[in-house]
């Protein structure tokens, strides 16, 4: 309280020890309510027995007509908790007045104020809760009068909006006679899993009505995502906060995923694919924490619980996506259950039940509706249509836009779309993993397969210490081409891997690169244009550790969901805790065999980012160490020393280095049109400095594309930069930032990418992540035509 309420205060004191029990008729009755509280207080000893002129004033107070806020009750609350604590027994009227005060407010307000309070009793305070329980239950339970909402709002609260959905919108079916006891039964779901005992209580209450309001429900969670919601306190104290889902309405979610157990509809094991794959990501879809991690679990171990080969794809799905390590490891030990079940290892699996929708070897599935023509197309994904004319039309015909034919073509989409992503990760996974097949199991599961091998027969294939070719079908099956247009069609039993550049020599790489080029193939990933890392000298000076990423200025936020999108976990660094090294961490990655360990710190102002979260990372050593090495503390010599690097296998090695680049490469402030405050002298270094092997690449990929661009005569390749010769200036556009210089006094040129139509028309080898090839060609078809830039913001610069 601030002085003036504690004036207040002590004005009531004086009163009461003259001999007066109640205020004056201008007193603020809610400051005089704050007072009679405070007035229980036998001191940090506790107590049971109070001065009978006490008892009247609480009795008065409780009685009286005061037209309290929720700040007020939550005072009132907050101070018998406390004086509770200090061994005060009296609880009928250590509560009197707190309980008489949280009925003048709402049924919201009750709920928010005393959340916890009844579960804190009974497990805590059981003398507590025998005493008051009737008197809680009653202020907390809406009336009859309050409708189906309220019988709901009884039964899950209303701590988020998924749960005022169900009251508001579902609180009708939910509150009728033969589901009501269901909803009550779902909330009794605080287990990690359902006993025997719930799940026959579960199937007794379950009726087909139940089971549609599972379905509607589970989808209604699944497409949720998460809120920001801001508080006022009566204090005027004002904080944000993001919310997905409060426990009081997971409880019960819990419990429908439970009862999908009992469930035997094809929809099921979608839609707990689709819940786990929501819950189990993180805020935004990305990162290593969940949304939900106990919704998540529930969800993969009923998918356990049913088991067989329809689970898989919806499995290998959340594999991609979740970060979370506990929710990982529950969908590995699932799908190795399965794979023990079929006699396959959990690679296998995945192989042979990536769903194929129904598409044709073309992957495109047709289905007539009324009279028009839909196709299922995996190249997009997209469906298309043909309307009763012949005519292909961009928008849903009329006649069938409510047709139920069409509403299961759009979910199969919509399924279509998370599993292509799957697909092209689980490739180049196979790359990096060195995975190898049969030939025969090559052209059944990825070759002939209208989803995977939309991305497979883009890719090469090599026989084990054999040729290598793009995938190619005759009339005797697929063949391997290469870039000399000689066939071969390995025996059915032959060994057959992805080709990768790392063991090949550089005359080969650069042959395939220009087939790639000059065939139009475009690759899912980069596999021919792919960086390759080899040990430096100056990391077989480091020996044990790698500096090649260190020391670079980092986006922490965008740095840490890029790297858990490539599968490195463990990285929490922020403004909290700096004695226990809250400011520093490492992202950790695993790769056949290996741990790579690559550290950060904090830089930046702490508080500019508010006390929380870095804006800033700086990047410091790369480590290796085995599988199963003994991880001592990161501080201890031994531990942070690592393996010798020219012990870790090049391809780990290659690929680890890679992500680093990567990472750097997208998210560091080097990028920034504008240094960031603090890293001026980084970003002109980065922004315009030496190479690293993803520009590099980048480079290359430059040097075949140019003499085939229309602006070839006005532009020219330098170790650094791509030189730009426009009519007003000369332009130098670095291969790495993507940042520009004019000449002759290398003056800067700011320019926010944007989309250029002939730039993007350019054909690209590869799908390159983080765009910065599509931004450089951009930006250099904008320079070459100079003078027809308008926007007065560029034309500013250019004139200077």
């Amino acid at each position: 309280m601030d002085a003036s309420a504690r004036a207040v205060l002590a004005g009531f004191d004086a009163a009461f020890a003259a001999g007066q029990e109640l205020p004056g008729e201008k007193a603020d009755l809610r400051m005089f309510g704050r007072w009679a509280q405070l007035r229980l207080s036998l001191g940090m000893e506790g107590g049971h027995d109070y001065d009978e002129r006490v008892l009247r004033v609480t009795r008065s107070v409780a009685e009286a007509d005061i037209p309290w806020t929720a700040g007020d009750v939550n005072f009132l609350w907050s101070a018998a908790h406390s004086l509770m604590t200090w061994v005060h027994t009296n609880y009928p009227e250590l509560y009197r007045i707190p309980l008489a005060a949280v009925r003048r407010i709402g049924y919201a307000d009750r709920r928010r104020i005393l959340e916890w309070t009844p579960g804190w009793f009974r497990r805590y305070h059981r003398p507590v809760w025998d005493a008051l329980h009737h008197q809680l239950e009653d202020v907390l339970t809406e009336p009859a009068e309050n409708g189906p909402a309220g019988v709901v709002r009884n039964v899950i609260w209303d701590c988020d909006g998924i749960a005022l959905l169900l009251a508001e919108e579902y609180g009708p079916r939910l509150a009728a006679p033969e589901i009501l006891p269901l909803l009550r039964h779902w909330n009794t779901a605080r287990s990690s899993k359902p006993s025997g005992k719930w799940l026959k209580t579960a199937r007794a209450l379950l009726t087909s009505e139940a089971a549609g309001l599972v379905r509607e429900i589970l989808a209604l969670v699944a497409a949720h995502r998460e809120k920001r919601v801001d508080h006022r306190s009566d204090e005027g104290y004002e904080w944000t906060e993001t919310v997905f889902l409060h426990e009081r309405t997971a409880v019960p979610v819990r419990g429908m995923v439970w009862t999908c157990e009992l469930i035997d509809e094809p929809w099921v094991t979608q839609l707990l694919g689709d819940l786990a794959l929501t819950c189990g990501t993180g805020i935004g879809g990305s990162g290593a924490n969940c949304r939900s991690e106990m919704l998540a679990n529930a969800a993969v171990n009923v998918l356990a619980r049913r088991g067989g080969l329809d689970t898989v794809a919806s499995l290998a799905r959340v594999q991609v996506k979740v970060r979370k390590k506990s929710v990982l490891a529950n969908v590995a030990r699932t799908l190795d259950a399965v794979a023990v079940q079929a006699e396959l290892s959990r690679e296998q699996l995945l192989d042979r039940t990536v769903p194929a929708f129904g598409l044709g070897p073309d992957g495109v599935r047709e289905e007539k509706i009324g009279d028009c023509r839909v196709r299922l197309c995996a190249d997009g994904p997209a469906l298309r249509y043909v309307n009763a004319a012949g005519k292909t039309v961009k928008s849903v015909p009329q006649a069938i836009r409510q047709d139920p034919a069409l509403a299961v073509l759009k979910t199969m989409l919509k399924e279509l779309k998370q599993v292509l992503p799957a697909e092209r990760f689980r490739l180049e996974r196979a790359l990096i993993e060195e995975r190898t097949w049969r030939w025969r199991q090559v052209t059944e599961f990825f070759l002939d397969h209208p989803v995977t091998g939309l991305y497979a027969r883009n890719l090469i294939w090599q026989a084990l210490q054999g040729p290598a070719g793009l995938p190619v079908r005759t009339d005797l099956g697929w063949e391997l081409t290469d870039p000399q247009g000689r066939r071969i069609q390995p025996d059915p039993d032959a060994p057959i891997r992805l080709w990768h550049p790392i063991r090949e020599t550089a005359e080969d790489v650069r042959t395939w690169r220009d087939h790639l080029l000059e065939h139009g193939v475009r690759q899912p990933y980069k596999q021919a244009f792919r960086e390759v890392y080899l040990l430096t000298p100056a990391e077989e000076q480091t020996r044990t550790y790698s500096n090649r990423f260190a020391g670079h200025a980092l986006r922490y936020g965008q740095a840490k969901a890029l790297l858990n999108q490539r599968g490195w976990t463990g990285l929490s660094i922020g403004h909290w805790d700096y004695e226990c090294g809250g400011d520093q961490g490492e992202a950790v990655k695993e790769l056949s065999g290996w741990r790579a360990h690559w550290g950060m710190h904090i830089t930046g102002d702490a508080e500019a980012d508010g006390w929380g979260t870095a804006s800033f990372c700086a990047s410091e050593q790369i480590h290796f160490y085995r599988d199963g090495q003994e991880a001592a503390d990161r501080y201890d010599y031994a531990y942070r020393e690592g393996v010798p690097l020219d012990e870790v296998p090049p391809l780990v090695l290659s690929e680890v280095l890679r992500d680093a680049d990567l990472a750097v490469g997208v998210t560091s402030v080097g990028l920034d049109q504008q240094a960031a405050g603090g890293h001026e002298d980084y970003w002109r270094s980065y922004g315009f400095g030496e190479l690293t092997e993803t520009a590099r690449t980048r480079r290359d990929a430059l040097t075949r594309l140019l003499p085939r661009l229309r602006i070839a005569d006005r532009a020219e390749l330098t170790d650094r930069f791509l030189r730009v010769r426009g009519d007003r200036r000369t332009y130098k556009i670095h291969l790495g930032s993507g940042n520009i210089l004019m000449e002759p006094n290398d003056a800067y040129l700011c320019i926010v990418p944007g989309r250029d139509r002939a730039a993007a028309s350019v054909f690209l080898p590869f799908e390159e992540d983080g765009g910065m090839l599509s931004v450089i060609l951009s930006k250099a078809f904008l320079l070459a035509d100079d003078t027809a830039i308008t926007d007065p913001s560029i034309t500013r610069q250019l004139d200077t």
